[in-house]
């Protein structure tokens, strides 16, 4: 059972930013396409580097007994895959709160910037002014 360890705390992360990411519509709840599609690269282009560290002797499986043996190529654990969408959906996340965190800011200050440079707003108009009945007591001729 302990060899499920590592791979469940994999995936209890994920479940993590999951919920993060429903929480605050980051990635899968804004846009699931675009993000599936940038997971994918994002872990074939690490699988890939893993691959070629291990083919030039850089890299090299260990062994732990909390690891399912289970593998994906020779030295290649599952939980590598795992490990490394867990990495790619993290950054993500970090990247689109900080991006709308910031594109807000921004957004703000120049809303703010506009409204001060922009024309004054025309004064409220006087009631009776365009044929509206008068909240008060009229004054003048009549009244």
């Amino acid at each position: 059972m302990t060899g499920f360890a590592y791979l469940g705390a994999l995936v209890v992360s994920l479940g993590g930013l999951a919920v993060l990411d429903r929480r605050f519509r980051l990635a899968f709840w804004a846009d699931p396409a675009r993000t599936a599609i940038t997971l994918v690269v994002g872990v074939l282009f690490f699988l890939a580097w893993d691959v070629a560290g291990l083919a030039l002797g850089i890299f090299a499986r260990g062994d732990s007994p909390h690891m399912t043996g289970l593998q994906l190529a020779p030295e290649l654990p599952v939980e590598e895959a795992v490990f490394l969408t867990l990495l790619c959906y993290n950054t993500l996340l970090v990247w689109r709160f900080l991006d709308l965190r910031l594109r807000g800011r921004d957004g703000r200050e120049a809303a703010r910037a506009h409204a001060a440079t922009s024309a004054p707003a025309p004064a409220p108009r006087a009631a009776g002014e365009n044929g509206e009945a008068a909240d008060g007591p009229t004054t003048g001729a009549g009244a």
